[in-house]
């Protein structure tokens, strides 16, 4: 199909995908991950093999590695998602289960509610075998308070990169969107460490993740003070507050500004002391309320399912915007006028060019001057015809088809059409120059 001017390339609704993110989102809080088998884990287990034979102590060697993995997953779903294009059933499907793989909402819940009952129970033992499931710190040395501190940071920061992360970017660039980012994620779980191993070799990975989660902390920022109120009767102008003046303190980009929304909406101090893999890191506090508690754990998880809740409807929101901008787009009559308006000047022009005929000439004359110039300039004595077949690569001489029509050799180019404008220059041309076809 030839499309005239100004006329709307056809756009294929996008609004399976917004009905595959709700139903992908529904899924995981009703069914949450499988103990075996999950298509994340099995990314994670792939990687890990692949890291054994390809590790180097470099950043190229890691860079490479990250992109491997990354593009393997993301080609794949690519093509499920050109696949499913035009097929809303198929392509909602899809959608809804890339969701369901990718978030883990659910899991991130129902750990930390597990890890809260442990230190309700005073039962350490249980609670340090919980903690590893949520974040990657050494839960040897940690006490109740130690304990119930890593879980609130634990559930503020996955929050965005297991809920929101993954909805906005689903949002923005469906199917493919979704696994590469949770691919990123993973790999920056798994090798995006400061220890000896991988400080160069999962440095790549690491800047990955802090570029795809820019975005997606912010918003899991606004959108925990927005809740806030709701959960914790806190105003949003307090927590916002606290997230402008601490979350850059942070030596994460992304995670500083989750942990210090949650901080100053559940009127916690966090921040402190952590190990990772034999390495100690010192952070500073953000908030300024009190020491964490394990009760604080379960108002951490319900202002989690409250963000995870409004993620949802934003993403949805994102992706209607589009179809109903452009739905508006093809009703709105004004395309539809201009697009006649100026199909019939060109007609107009087309059949009858003598209005042009004025800056036709008005063109001659100021290339006339410009070749006089030129003239005096390198002092060549030679006519202004060949001169300009000279300027604009013309090796006809002057006049070669002047029996046309009357132009006398003043076209702009004699000899040789003018093919970018179609159209003769000369003043005297009455239609029978090549150029007027």
């Amino acid at each position: 199909m030839v499309l005239g001017h100004n006329e709307l390339v056809p756009k294929r609704p996008r609004w399976p995908v917004a009905a595959g993110l709700v139903a992908g989102v529904a899924l995981d809080a009703l069914v949450g991950d499988p103990r075996r088998g999950h298509p994340v884990a099995a990314f994670g287990r792939a990687a890990a093999a692949f890291e054994a034979r390809d590790y180097a102590d470099s950043r190229r060697r890691g860079a490479a590695h990250a992109a491997a993995c990354v593009l393997a997953v993301a080609a794949p779903a690519a093509a499920l998602h050109r696949r499913t294009r035009g097929r809303p059933p198929w392509q909602a499907i899809a959608v809804a289960t890339a969701v369901w793989a990718v978030t883990g909402a659910r899991s991130l819940h129902f750990e930390a509610e597990r890890a809260c009952s442990s230190l309700l129970r005073r039962d350490l033992a249980a609670a340090r075998a919980v903690l590893p499931s949520l974040c990657g710190r050494d839960p040897a040395t940690l006490d109740s308070a130690g304990m119930a501190r890593a879980v609130v940071e634990s559930v503020a920061e996955n929050t965005s990169d297991a809920v929101v992360a993954p909805l906005l970017w689903g949002a923005v660039a469906g199917i493919p969107g979704l696994v590469a980012y949770r691919a990123v994620n993973t790999l920056d779980a798994m090798v995006g460490y400061r220890s000896a191993r991988y400080l160069r070799f999962g440095w790549a990975a690491a800047r990955m993740d802090d570029v795809a989660n820019w975005i997606p902390a912010r918003v899991t920022a606004a959108l925990t003070a927005a809740c806030a109120p709701l959960v914790t009767r806190t105003s949003p102008v307090s927590v916002l507050n606290v997230v402008s003046r601490d979350g850059g303190r942070h030596p994460s980009p992304n995670a500083g500004r989750c942990e210090a929304a949650f901080a100053a909406a559940l009127g916690v101090r966090l921040g402190g002391t952590n190990v990772y893999g034999g390495v100690t890191e010192t952070r500073p506090d953000l908030g300024d309320g009190r020491v964490p508690e394990p009760e604080d754990i379960r108002r951490a998880v319900l202002l989690s399912r409250a963000v995870t809740v409004s993620a949802t409807a934003l993403a949805v929101l994102a992706v209607l915007a589009g179809d109903w901008r452009f739905y508006r787009r093809m009703k709105n009559p004004t395309t539809k006028t201009i697009s006649a308006t100026m199909a019939t000047h060109h007609s107009r022009c087309s059949a009858n060019p003598a209005p042009n005929r004025a800056r036709m000439t008005s063109r001659a004359r100021s290339k006339s001057n410009i070749v006089g110039l030129l003239q005096s300039l390198i002092g060549l004595q030679l006519p202004p015809e060949d001169l300009s077949n000279i300027w604009l690569r013309g090796i006809a001489p002057a006049g070669q088809h002047s029996s046309l029509h009357p132009c006398e050799g003043r076209c702009w180019s004699p000899g040789r059409v003018r093919t970018r404008a179609r159209a003769c220059w000369s003043p005297g041309c009455a239609g029978g120059c090549p150029g007027r076809a």
